[in-house]
């Protein structure tokens, strides 16, 4: 632990300079892959819409103690129930069939109440519509087009339209991952996952702002001098945030994995599982674009600026090559031609020290 706090405290003094500007080429392929899976995922396996939103019906009822998985889905298909999906739910257990009638809604409460010696009114029955799990996708839709209006336009006015375009790039990109894994889980898309999904956006534009908001203090006075590149200078503003961004996602991850993978497995979470999913995934994807999609993105954008070329130019010829000469993203000036070894091994400043001597 004392090595990472030290990797961590000389990363915060820019004493170690992760190249992750440099390296977009790899972060878009394995971006690119990702998304191209999760693609498939959805295109292939689909959503497993929760019965909120394709309607249905719901039975819970207390567990008893020699009860089994297999005998409350044959007596609910024994009732005529087709479509039978039987959950634990902590100390429930919560059976879900295709839409049933009032009618055979009680036959199936009556068979489980008889099955299993639970009091009839302790057999819980609700009857799902498809058309309330369509309202709640629509109003999820409609919320998510105002939350990207609503970025748009604050990142435009407190940054630019640059970072603004990065940020959405990189909230797309970690919406279609996370829905791809929930198309590969098999896991339930019910109303919490939509919050979760919510929620997700959030966090993954923190950390975006955060990383924008030292770029731009540390881009700010470029062109006054030399010295760096917009690239350079993106870079280091990176790995000055990159300890902050990594603390804040473990913190926060924690108590999500909790529930998880303990809560699910040990008390039976429920339907909490499927926010868990979201907040777990989402919370991973967007801490990996924040640093490796939406800022090489940016960077990418501002380097076309003519000002930033000229930038790049000045700095290439400071360091004694030429703009394409110019590093890509390393924090480390590069040194001067002049002080490079020739090919006979000696340093040129020594061998013409040698020289002036022998006169």
């Amino acid at each position: 632990m004392s090595a990472i706090g030290a990797l961590g405290r000389r990363l915060y003094r820019g004493e170690v300079n992760v190249d992750f500007v440099g390296r977009y080429r790899l972060w878009y392929s394995l971006s690119a892959a990702l998304l191209l899976i999760s693609i498939v995922g959805l295109v292939v396996q689909g959503l497993n819409l929760g019965i909120e939103f394709k309607g249905g019906s719901v039975f819970t009822f207390a567990k008893p103690a020699s009860s089994t998985i297999e005998q409350v889905r044959s007596t609910v298909e024994e009732a005529g129930a087709h479509q039978v999906i039987v959950q634990e739910a902590g100390s429930n257990w919560r059976v879900t069939t295709q839409s049933l009638d009032v009618p055979g809604a009680t036959k199936v409460q009556n068979a489980l109440s008889g099955r299993f010696g639970v009091p009839g009114d302790k057999v819980s029955k609700q009857i799902i519509g498809p058309s309330w799990g369509g309202e709640v996708l629509r109003k999820a839709v409609i919320g998510l087009i105002v939350f990207m209006i609503a970025i748009i336009l604050y990142l435009t006015m407190a940054f630019e339209w640059k970072m603004a375009l990065a940020a959405v790039v990189a909230l797309i990109h970690d919406l279609v991952i996370t829905a791809g894994i929930y198309a590969w889980s098999g896991f339930e898309v019910t109303p919490a996952t939509m919050l979760g999904f919510l929620t997700i956006l959030g966090y993954s534009l923190y950390d975006a702002v955060v990383v924008f908001d030292m770029i731009k203090e540390v881009t700010a006075k470029l062109g006054t001098t030399a010295k760096m590149t917009y690239t350079e200078a993106a870079n280091n503003a990176l790995n000055h945030t990159l300890i902050r961004s990594l603390n804040t996602t473990l913190v926060a991850i924690l108590p999500v994995a909790a529930i998880l993978f303990i809560g699910t497995t040990l008390f039976g979470a429920g339907t909490l599982k499927d926010l868990a999913l979201a907040l777990f995934v989402g919370m991973l994807v967007g801490t990996y674009s924040s640093l490796c999609v939406a800022t090489p993105l940016l960077v990418r954008l501002k380097e076309r600026e003519p000002k930033y070329l000229a930038l790049a130019r000045r700095v290439a010829s400071s360091r004694g090559g030429s703009v394409q000469d110019a590093p890509a993203s390393s924090g480390k000036a590069r040194q001067p031609a002049a002080a490079s070894s020739p090919a006979g091994g000696t340093p040129a400043g020594q061998s013409a020290t040698a020289k002036r001597k022998k006169r």
